[in-house]
């Protein structure tokens, strides 16, 4: 689905609304469903149903970040992104599902429930932004939100064979986001196709004074201005990610999209990064994402905000409130979050993750000074089954083929998945990066990867 096939027609929304509540018993997809009104304004989304991150901030409506602890949280404004969305004619029909506070890769750990994937329903539609990614792979919405601390658009893009945009850190207005990170945090989207992703780009995008990591970089038309003219463009692959990946089916697709370019005129190279710092990315943000988060949750204690359980004193209180209001996962990012901060660990944890995250910055801010994009394979595999437990390994395949799009979160870059065809029959993405606030070159590659390659598979 398009949003030129839903634009000013009233019934695409209502239509849209009856869909979703039917894909909610296979998909789960949804945390609230919201009856279209009838009524929108004009302008580049009029009458588009959109799906929305539970994560973020909707005026009236339940807004629980996928936390039994904000079962209740009905917020009093809307944030930045909604009002922009609202005043482009946008109708919001969804409060999609995510994993608990965005702290997780699989969209399995909601307070309401797992959520499947269309493709395959026994697998996991990636996360955290799992829900949203859903509806758009469903044909339910052709445009949905969600939110990006460490590829949590990107691999559900790719696990459900859509376009998942992470615009340049601070582009997007974060205000009336439930955070998980606020140095991570990136708001980001999916769609179809790239001309939709450009559209969407220009509804978000700007400069918000409500958002102290707001970015004041002008607008910009990147729908209009849209081209797959690459020649003399650029482009690094990132060898030591296709070195690591064992799947012989994903890199013969990813080599049909390197020959794609090189027939458009691309200038192709591969390039290799160093590999320690590689290997420390992943640990490196899961380290700083979940310090960060620990600080971010404090106040959710059933006091100043929370469901509150009951307890004799405050004490009782609190930890009643967030034992009973807090998942297993979400526990545990907590406990690894609080050790970074200690006192005694403050040093030797944290402050050392933040030194290897600039090196880690330097190092493919550097590359990319004489390069335009940098291209990947998004994942080394195909949606894991739901019944599948997730662990976290110490081998190349995960810390660097399955965890290096976390890059773009450390350094602030850009960065996209995009579909580049099937391995038994689920969807596989190939991964866009590009230097910061040039989104226009990325959507450039990613249209001319669209034009040339319509359908890849790979049985």
């Amino acid at each position: 689905m398009k949003i030129t096939d839903c634009l000013n027609r009233k019934e695409a929304a209502f239509r849209a609304y009856e869909k979703l509540l039917e894909s909610q018993k296979d998909l789960n997809a949804v945390i609230t469903p919201i009856a279209p009104s009838g009524s929108f304004s004009d302008g580049k989304l009029s009458g588009v149903p959109i799906a929305v991150k539970d994560n973020v901030s909707t005026k009236g409506i339940l807004t629980t970040a996928g936390s039994a602890i904000l079962q209740n949280n009905i917020p009093v404004f809307d944030a930045t992104i909604v009002e922009r969305l609202k005043r482009e004619g946008a109708v919001i029909i969804a409060k999609s599902s995510l994993d608990e506070l965005s702290m997780g890769s699989r969209n399995l750990t909601s307070f309401f429930g797992e959520v499947h994937n269309p493709h395959d329903l026994s697998r996991v539609p990636g996360g955290s932004s799992g829900g949203s990614a859903a509806l758009v792979a469903a044909g339910i919405v052709p445009a949905a939100i969600g939110s990006d601390t460490g590829d949590s658009v990107r691999k559900p893009a790719s696990y459900c064979g859509i376009i998942g945009v992470k615009p340049t850190y601070g582009l997007i207005s974060r205000y009336g986001i439930i955070p998980y990170a606020a140095s991570l945090d990136t708001v980001g989207y999916f769609t179809t196709n790239v001309k939709d992703a450009c559209r969407m780009l220009e509804v978000l995008a700007g400069h918000d004074e409500k958002d102290m990591t707001s970015s004041d970089h002008r607008k910009e038309n990147y729908e209009e201005e849209l081209t797959s003219d690459i020649r003399g463009k650029k482009v690094l692959i990132m060898k030591d990610v296709l070195d690591a990946i064992k799947d012989e089916r994903i890199r013969r697709l990813f080599d049909n999209v390197i020959n794609i370019l090189k027939k458009r005129g691309a200038l192709v190279e591969e390039v290799c990064f160093d590999k320690d710092l590689l290997c420390a990315a992943f640990p490196v943000y899961y380290t700083i994402a979940n310090a960060e988060a620990v600080i971010h949750h404090v106040n959710l204690t059933g006091i100043p905000s929370g469901k509150k359980e009951e307890g004799e004193d405050y004490e009782e209180i609190i930890t009643a409130s967030r034992t009973k209001g807090f998942g297993h996962n979400t526990k545990k990012r907590f406990m690894i979050g609080a050790y970074a901060l200690q006192e005694e660990n403050r040093e030797k944890v944290l402050v050392k993750a933040r030194k290897i995250r600039k090196q880690i910055s330097d190092m493919v801010l550097k590359k990319m000074e004489s390069a335009d994009v940098l291209l990947a394979p998004s994942a080394p595999k195909i949606a894991p089954p739901i019944k599948e437990k997730a662990r976290i390994e110490t081998d190349e395949e995960f810390l660097i083929a399955d965890n290096h799009m976390v890059i773009e979160n450390l350094s602030g870059m850009p960065g996209m998945s995009m579909p580049m065809g099937k391995v038994e029959g689920m969807p596989v993405g190939v991964h866009i990066a590009a230097k910061l606030f040039d989104e226009k070159t990325m959507f450039s590659v990613a249209k001319a990867i669209e034009e040339d390659s319509v359908k890849m598979f790979c049985e």
